[in-house]
């Protein structure tokens, strides 16, 4: 079997640790994996909040619902197919079915990448995290237009036709791994793979009926602030995680993804105050996820001071891909193509720039004297870019032909919390339900004395 990710023996050299060719289970790395697993879990909870603040009142709940419904459909997808789908098998292009319905995955250290130091089980559970967000992030783009039984029939096949392949080219030991193109944990398959599919998204379904009639404000940024907090949080997880050890290598992640994303929140403060004289609340909160999205496939391959120049130069990209997407037709809601997409191409390739043997023991990029891998690096992105678009169009056409994807312009003006749930987020203000009743009828009044008939 082909390794995943990093090889082995490289994670535990890198983390100090002299593992054998067949380690025994360790209660350390098997502590901290329960942990990461926890910490990704969160982070689509935490997508919840954060995207839920950024659209109207009548539409918090059903854009809250579509990322925790992920947890569900993506997750259920994710154990009896999309697994084995991603993470199994010799080939280059998609695994076999040996761990289709969760088959010969155990509590052993031995499954899909020969043997490891924690549960199988806990590996698989582990990996599902990333397909569950994955989906979610998708959402951001389509929020107050998708009906909601389209969303759910759509993410399901996506995250099998569309997340399982990639997954398994670069993790999977798949012809990307193979050309020697490198993402720790997630910047081709999770971001790259996500801010595509949301471009094709907005472009199928089109705008909202009140895109550029009016303004669309964020309800609740305080929401939004809190879900950039836990995002955070949990990315400890996503990237320090991803070393599948306590280990130096999980160190180093962890310290890159507190570095990178302080750069870019300074730098696009800086941006901010150069163009309009003020720093948002929306703005840092969107920075801090553009810098925490461009160290992902660099976190443990970079040195710290490398770190913080990928996030300092990923501010840039994402900041004027959000100036021109707003005088733009599109209505990509949430902007998940410029936070995700933009800055995922911008992390994947500067990964080729900055990554240096002397502090991975696995490859060196540009800085290292390898100017190949960022052609490389590019190409794993191109391929990505290609096959999300094309598949994510095809699958909406698909789920389009068999129930409708938009909802009507009335229902929208209602709000997609009624409309789609039958409820709502606050008991009253936009998109509260009024319950009217019959006005009162005059009571009958007396004849007046000496009166006619």
């Amino acid at each position: 079997m082909k390794n995943l990710r990093l090889p082995l023996f490289l994670l535990g050299s890198l983390g100090g640790l002299a593992l054998a060719e067949d380690p025994a289970m360790s209660a350390a790395d098997t502590a901290w994996m329960l942990t990461a697993t926890g910490l990704v879990l969160l982070m689509t909870p935490a997508l919840a909040f954060f995207y839920g603040g950024l659209v109207r009142s009548k539409n918090v709940l059903n854009t809250m619902m579509m990322s925790f419904s992920a947890l569900g459909f993506v997750g259920v997808a994710w154990a009896l197919l999309g697994y084995t789908l991603a993470l199994s098998g010799e080939g280059n292009f998609i695994g076999d079915l040996r761990y289709a319905l969760l088959s010969n995955v155990g509590l052993e250290n031995k499954g899909a990448i020969a043997s490891i130091t924690i549960p199988h089980l806990l590996w698989m559970v582990f990996q599902g995290t990333f397909a569950i967000i994955t989906a979610a992030l998708v959402s951001g783009a389509i929020v107050e237009r998708m009906r909601f039984p389209a969303f759910l029939l759509f993410i399901t096949l996506w995250s099998l036709v569309v997340y399982a392949p990639i997954a398994k080219w670069v993790w999977g030991g798949g012809f990307l791994a193979d050309l020697g193109a490198w993402d720790f944990a997630g910047g081709t398959v999770v971001h790259i793979n996500a801010g595509i599919a949301a471009l094709v998204a907005a472009l199928v379904l089109g705008p909202r009926k009140d895109f550029g009639r009016q303004a669309i404000l964020p309800h609740n940024v305080p929401f939004v602030l809190l879900g950039a907090a836990f995002l955070w949080l949990g990315w400890f997880g996503f990237n320090a995680g991803s070393a599948w050890a306590a280990n130096a290598t999980a160190g180093l992640a962890l310290a890159n993804t507190i570095l990178a994303p302080a750069a870019t929140l300074v730098v696009w403060s800086l941006l901010e105050l150069s163009r309009t004289g003020r720093v948002t609340a929306v703005g840092l909160a969107t920075a801090i996820v553009v810098g925490l999205v461009v160290i992902t496939p660099a976190a443990a391959f970079v040195a710290p001071i490398y770190a913080l120049a990928m996030g300092a130069l990923g501010a840039f990209p994402s900041y004027f891909a959000l100036l021109w997407r707003a005088k733009s037709g599109l209505d990509d809601s949430l902007d998940v193509f410029a936070a995700h997409g933009v800055a995922g191409m911008a992390g994947a390739v500067l990964t080729g720039v900055f990554a240096q043997e002397s502090v991975n023991g696995l490859f060196n990029g540009l800085i290292g004297g390898n100017p190949a891998q960022v052609f490389v690096q590019a190409f794993a992105v191109l391929i990505a870019v290609v096959y999300s678009a094309g598949m994510t169009f095809l699958l909406l056409k698909l789920v389009g032909a068999l129930i409708p994807l938009k909802a009507l312009p009335k229902e929208e003006g209602l709000g997609m919390d009624v409309t789609q749930h039958g409820e709502e987020a606050y008991t009253s203000g936009e998109g509260a339900i009024l319950v009217r009743s019959e006005a009162p009828r005059p009571s009958a009044q007396p004849k007046p004395v000496g009166g006619t008939d």
